[in-house]
């Protein structure tokens, strides 16, 4: 109970409680990540590796969240293999485009928007734990911030998670 009324308030403060947009580091706001999921990334053998990423308009503190959740699901959500992440990022001329992939047990096509709607688990909660707030917190914050966010995942062969900020 504890653990769903802190996400419901970190849902809620997403959009009243967001910090100004400045200029943020994006390579040191997933260094930070990879460091706070430190413990989680060596119990499962994870491998996390990013390419080089740019300087945006954001909200650093919401961007940590951002980058946390998706890692986070990548960990949690694996298969036998021990987890792959890969976080990219790519500018075309008016937005960039960044992708956390992993090699986890995928989602089947027809929940992939279902995922971000706040409370919509397809797992049950003894298979995996959470409270089903965590996509729907990443959608607000990209949309918060100008963006999109979306899932492309062939059933059992893993997940990419896309999302975009203004360039």
């Amino acid at each position: 109970m504890q653990a769903l009324i802190t996400d419901l308030l970190a849902y809620s403060r997403v959009g009243s409680r967001g910090g100004q947009s400045k200029p943020t580091d994006l390579g040191r706001i997933v260094s930070e990540t990879i460091a706070n999921l430190g413990a989680s990334i060596e119990a499962s053998g994870a491998v996390v590796t990013h390419d080089p990423m740019p300087t945006v308009a954001a909200d650093p503190a919401q961007m940590l969240q951002l980058f946390q959740n998706l890692v986070a699901n990548a960990i949690k959500f694996r298969g036998q293999a021990p987890p792959r992440v890969r976080i990219a990022a790519r500018r075309d001329e008016r937005e960039w485009t960044f992708s956390v992939s992993d090699n986890g047990i995928g989602i089947d096509p027809e929940y992939t928007e279902r995922i971000f709607v706040i409370f919509q688990r397809l797992h049950a909660r003894g298979e995996y734990p959470g409270t089903g707030i965590g996509l729907a917190i990443c959608k607000k914050i990209v949309e918060r911030h100008g963006g999109r966010i979306w899932v492309e995942s062939p059933r059992g062969a893993g997940s990419t998670f896309h999302f975009t900020l203004p360039a």
